[in-house]
């Protein structure tokens, strides 16, 4: 069974993480490591195609931006428009696809189903929406009502990039600089939300980082090892402190 290193690195800059992501990227293809899935929290950011694709869901100003300190970065991930910031769990998978898991669809599939199983695990139940990514809250009809995670992937010689954002405590308002995922009818919600009409206490984005090592083992088929040296080295030559899940 293929073995992958789940790490836990804190707030990690975007543009600091992205580097990070290149780099352990270009050694997975060439087969120098082993599949690494990255947990983490952003700074306030917001992210949309290096293309442009995206930025006319932007809707605040650069005054606003600037007031409420958030970063906005082009990337090269697939999807529209997104938020990223503290409360948020990010996952980025860094995995050489198997030849029987060779397609991008299917992975997506995957990913969602690491997030159902995930907000399952928190007393939270979500489903799919036909023609959305991402996972979601749905009404009786099945309708999606809001958006949970998000997200947003690469891939590049087989090996993957990017991934997905899980809203644990995020201070959801920040949503209300963009039109999210350049959807307009239809919200975000988060666990700490979920919880909170539940009238229990919301968990900590750490421990949710922790069961979606867990959740992503168990439907990607690979079993969890400490990180290598050369992990853990690439991780700090690009000023992130790993630590094992």
């Amino acid at each position: 069974m293929t073995r992958f290193h789940p790490i836990w690195l804190g707030r990690v800059p975007y543009a600091e993480a992205l580097a990070l992501q290149r780099a352990l990227h270009a050694a997975r293809a060439e087969e120098a490591i082993q599949d690494v899935l990255l947990l983490l929290e952003h700074p306030p950011t917001i992210t949309h195609s290096f293309t442009g694709r995206g930025r006319e869901n932007l809707v605040a100003t650069a005054q606003q931006l600037q007031a409420r300190g958030v970063a906005v970065e082009p990337t090269d991930r697939g999807g529209n428009i997104t938020f990223h910031g503290p409360g948020q769990l990010v996952g980025y998978p860094i995995i050489k696809l198997d030849e029987g898991e060779r397609d991008l669809h299917r992975y997506l599939r995957r990913i969602e189903e690491v997030l159902i199983a995930l907000a399952r695990a928190f007393g939270v139940q979500t489903g799919l929406v036909p023609g959305r990514t991402g996972t979601w809250l749905l009404d009786e009809a099945g309708n999606g009502v809001a958006k949970l995670a998000a997200i947003g992937v690469k891939a590049s010689r087989w090996t993957t990039l990017h991934g997905f954002a899980l809203n644990v405590r995020t201070d959801l308002s920040f949503f209300d600089l963009i039109v999210p995922c350049g959807i307009s009818d239809a919200g975000v919600t988060s666990l700490e939300r979920q919880a909170q009409g539940r009238g229990v206490p919301p968990p900590e984005v750490a421990a949710v980082a922790a069961v979606a090592a867990q959740c992503f083992a168990e439907v990607f088929d690979r079993v969890a090892s400490p990180a290598s040296e050369q992990v853990r080295m690439l991780c700090s030559s690009h000023g992130a402190d790993p630590r094992d899940l």
